[in-house]
């Protein structure tokens, strides 16, 4: 529940060295390069190294001669491997040509291939219709168009009998459609075109040196086999080349892919005549391997700081959660990641979201089925909201059994709670109207419990970042840390306990005195901060301005806290829901009917729920829990490596 700390690095030497350290980075995988020109003040002789990749054209026609030729590149270390940059220009446009060569070749016969099937089935249609295609197609007069037409159309043909000109001959036909021809005389074939067109016609290109379909077709055989056999030949000369080839290429192909990814860290460097600069960032555990893989490295120096002390270069953010919430981080980086001065939110998005989403979807069956679900999407499609899914389902499947459910039936566990403790019901019976109430009460009680505990991590956060308005004046700072608090306690103890908690002294100190400090949090915040323009310039517009958002302020305490009834809300929706189920399959009359509407009455109450559950526990999240201690303003720490 942590930001792991990073170290700011900068590297200065000759440039002689520089394809030294830019390799040396790149293989160490856990270099985030930055613009060195933010690190320094008078850098007005430095100049960036504008030159292009040598190295991304031979590896871009590399990968594309070898995906033509259908092979696959497999990176692979490789170490004593060392060859200039004209060697792999020349090597790589000798593979190039030999697999474009080969590919250009099993392209034109594929293409002639396929149309070859092509023609083969088109003309199958019109096999048996003893029609005379070579007379047809001598025709000087009459246009011939071969085709086929949905069985739809063909029925409106009917309605076209008034025009003499629409003439239509099916040969055959399956479901769907119609194979056949029609004629249209010189003059006319514009308008008979258009309606046949109007009619979804789909012309056919038969070949017109065609006489006898029957002897065509065994022609049109001979070709396909006489095609395969070379598609065959060019395919084993494809795999023999490789053979040859395939050690030395993934070697050049590595090395290529080294480069060109080792290059991108070229485009931070700044040159000084014969110097250069370079600075990036690094994790603080590997601070000193890093530092001796630097030292065998001559002509150069190099200095470390810490993250603390680079704030204001905003450090690469590194999140380190344990494997519980660090499914979480998709939700938070969702989001935006937090600064590096600031509190990580994952934890606590992983306690409250797997909690409160149980809460509202309790079932036990559902929350186990869910769970298989979410482990199946990660597993099949690596999808991250699967992982997220499993601990939300059985925290489902938790509350379902305190509920009281599976799969809707509610008294399905009453022998075990008979068993086990002796109860004679289910602990908690939602429908109960008793039990309404209380969970609609709990929903608010949780939600101000919560409230209170993001308000003390946005006082540590903001404190940390030496924000003291936001931390010691602001809404949910101190001041309003104690306002909500007196608030909330004084209420419970009056209407809950009948205690008369909020008497004169008890509001003046700890209800209205820090309402007071939150509208006038901006000049206390410059005050203690030491800023000596710590005055509005108006003071009066600044009352105005400030009693409008002191009003919002008081009233987003209220508005957000009752936010949490939908936590209430959505677990009487979902026993309702199941109720109606129950209903509709008790209509039914019972038997395999029964069987059939619980069933999918479960799948559509699962699906449905569970995605809004889903959104509606993540609403309250962002807007309920973020908007009141996280910023979310951090950059990702994205090393150079090879991916």
């Amino acid at each position: 529940m942590s930001v792991m700390p990073v170290k700011a690095i900068s590297i200065i030497g000759l440039t002689s060295e520089l394809e030294r350290v830019i390799r040396y980075c790149g293989e160490s995988g856990i270099f985030h390069p930055d613009d060195a020109m933010t690190f320094y003040e008078n850098t007005g002789e430095f100049v960036p190294i504008n030159e292009r990749n040598p190295y991304q054209e031979p590896l871009s026609e590399l990968v594309s001669s070898a995906q033509a030729a259908d092979i696959e590149l497999k990176f692979k270390k490789v170490k004593r491997f060392t060859v200039s940059e004209s060697g792999i220009r020349k090597y790589v446009k000798f593979l190039s040509s030999k697999l474009d060569r080969f590919s250009a070749e099993k392209i034109k016969i594929k293409s002639e291939l396929n149309e070859c099937l092509r023609n083969q089935e088109e003309l199958n249609h019109f096999i048996g219709s003893n029609l005379d295609m070579k007379k047809l197609f001598s025709c000087r007069y009459v246009n011939v168009n071969f085709g086929r037409i949905p069985k739809e159309s063909f029925d409106r043909l009917k309605e076209l009998n008034n025009n003499p000109y629409v003439l239509f001959f099916p040969c055959s036909n399956d479901q769907t459609h119609y194979w056949g021809v029609y004629f249209s005389p010189l003059g006319s074939e514009d308008e008979i075109d258009r309606i046949f067109a109007n009619l979804y016609f789909e012309r056919l290109k038969l070949p017109s040196d065609i006489t006898d379909p029957d002897k065509y077709i065994e022609q049109l055989k001979m070709k396909e086999i006489t095609l395969r056999q070379r598609l065959t030949k060019i395919e084993q000369q494809i795999s023999i080349f490789w053979a040859a080839e395939e050690d030395k290429c993934m070697m050049y192909y590595s090395r290529l892919k080294e480069m060109n990814t080792y290059y991108t860290i070229k485009r931070y460097v700044y040159q000084y005549h014969k110097n250069f600069i370079l600075v990036g960032w690094i994790p603080a555990e590997y601070e000193n391997t890093f530092a001796e893989g630097l030292d065998k490295i001559s002509s150069i120096e190099y200095s470390l700081s810490d993250g603390n002390d680079e704030i204001k270069h905003s450090p690469p953010v590194i999140l380190k959660n344990p494997a519980f919430s660090k499914r979480y981080e998709y939700y938070v980086k969702m989001f935006g990641l937090p600064n590096y001065n600031e509190l990580d939110p994952t934890m606590l998005v992983a306690i409250t979201y797997t909690l409160f989403f149980g809460i509202m979807f309790g079932d036990f069956g559902q929350g186990i089925l869910l769970s298989i679900v979410g482990g199946l999407m990660w597993k099949l499609k690596k999808m991250d909201i699967g992982k997220i899914l499993i601990p939300c389902g059985i925290s489902s499947a938790i509350f379902g059994f305190i509920y009281g459910s599976c799969f809707g039936f509610e008294e399905a566990f009453n022998p075990i709670y008979k068993l086990l403790f002796g109860m004679d019901e289910k602990p908690v019976d939602v429908m109960s109207p008793a039990t309404s109430n209380m969970i609609v009460y709990a929903s608010v009680g949780v939600g101000a419990v919560v409230i209170m505990i993001v308000m003390l991590m946005n006082i540590f956060s903001s404190l940390k970042r030496r924000d003291y308005e936001s931390g010691l004046f602001g809404p949910n700072g101190i001041a309003g840390f104690v306002f909500y608090t007196s608030l909330v306690v004084g209420l419970v103890c009056q209407m809950v306990l009948g205690i008369q908690l909020m008497n004169v002294i008890y509001v003046i100190a700890l209800i209205i005195i820090p309402l007071i400090l939150i509208f006038l949090r901006e000049p206390l915040g410059k005050l203690v901060s030491g800023n000596k323009n710590w005055q509005p310039q108006k003071w009066g517009e600044y009352c105005v301005q400030n009693f409008f958002e002191l009003f919002e302020t008081c009233l987003s305490y209220v508005t957000n806290t009752m936010s949490f009834l939908r936590i209430g809300a959505y677990v009487l929706v979902h026993a309702g829901m199941m109720l109606v189920v129950f209903t509709l399959a008790n209509m039914s009359g019972g038997g395999v009917m029964y069987v059939i509407i619980v069933a999918i009455g479960n799948a559509i109450v699962m699906a449905l729920e569970a995605l809004l559950v889903a959104i509606q526990v993540l609403r309250l999240e962002y807007y309920e829990l973020f908007s009141r201690f996280y910023v979310g303003q951090g950059r990702e720490f994205r090393p150079v490596r090879l991916e």
